[in-house]
């Protein structure tokens, strides 16, 4: 289990919203939050998922609760930050994770337009219904903060994929000039091969050599250096940073 304890209470009385909130990186993001002193709020399609995750954090004295969300739907979206503002007094904190992956970072020509209309939906449509959801919410709050998860895949631009993470960065250089004047920072985090227990049983042996190989730093990627690069952005020391990307690659795919 990765030490989120330092520095304790941080994020104290803050309250976060993680989309697909319920595993991988969601899941990450929350147990890290709600260690330095957050209220988390993990959101899922799979609510069973999202519940013992928020199960789990409170079983060890965080504060986190679930709610059942597929980020496509304009109307559970708007329920779902509803209801945060309602029972917390707003929103500080908001994760734009959710999001289709590895089965649909194929060739357009292997996949047919439903697949195409779906990764939109939810890595496109989903970050933009999310976030304008949960504006007002965010309005006025000290240090109020949106992170979006693009991909390194999105400098490839091979796969619908690597194009819906693609848009993911516009919407984060649109989405900071529109929300600077209520306070809101909006950036993003740009993955590169993160070695979770799902990659693992995904990936090839030699596809990840290959990455590895395009990798100017020649170690695996991490889920604690994607979550180290969350808890930078949404934090006070990243008080001037807003409209940017952060790419977290090891160097895969480096340009100028």
């Amino acid at each position: 289990m990765p030490d989120h304890t330092r520095p304790r209470g941080e994020h104290e009385g803050k309250v976060a919203l993680i989309t697909g909130g319920g595993r991988g990186f969601g899941k990450a993001f929350g147990e890290a939050l709600s260690a330095r002193g957050a209220h988390v709020v993990l959101a899922d399609i799979d609510g069973a998922a999202a519940a013992e995750a928020a199960a789990e954090l409170t079983a060890r004295g965080a504060s986190a609760s679930a709610v059942t969300c597929d980020v496509a739907d304009e109307a559970e979206v708007g329920a779902a930050v509803h209801g945060v503002a309602e029972r917390h007094g707003g929103l500080d904190i908001l994760v734009n994770n959710a999001g289709l992956h590895a089965a649909y970072n194929r060739p357009f020509t292997e996949l047919g337009l439903a697949n195409v209309r779906r990764v939109l939906d939810v890595n496109v449509m989903g970050v933009v219904i999310c976030s304008l959801a949960a504006r007002e919410a965010m309005k006025g709050r000290a240090g109020a903060s949106v992170v979006n998860i693009s991909s390194a895949a999105a400098y490839a631009n091979r796969s619908i994929y690597g194009v819906s993470k693609l848009a993911v960065r516009g919407l984060t250089v649109s989405f900071a000039r529109e929300f600077a004047a209520d306070g809101i920072r909006v950036n993003a985090i740009a993955p590169g091969l993160i070695f979770t227990e799902a990659v693992r049983a995904e990936l090839s042996a030699a596809e990840a050599d290959r990455v590895l190989g395009e990798q100017i730093l020649r170690r695996e990627g991490e889920e604690q250096d994607i979550v180290e690069a969350l808890l930078y952005l949404v934090s006070s020391r990243a008080s001037f940073v807003t409209g940017e990307t952060l790419r977290v690659t090891g160097g895969f795919a480096l340009s100028v």
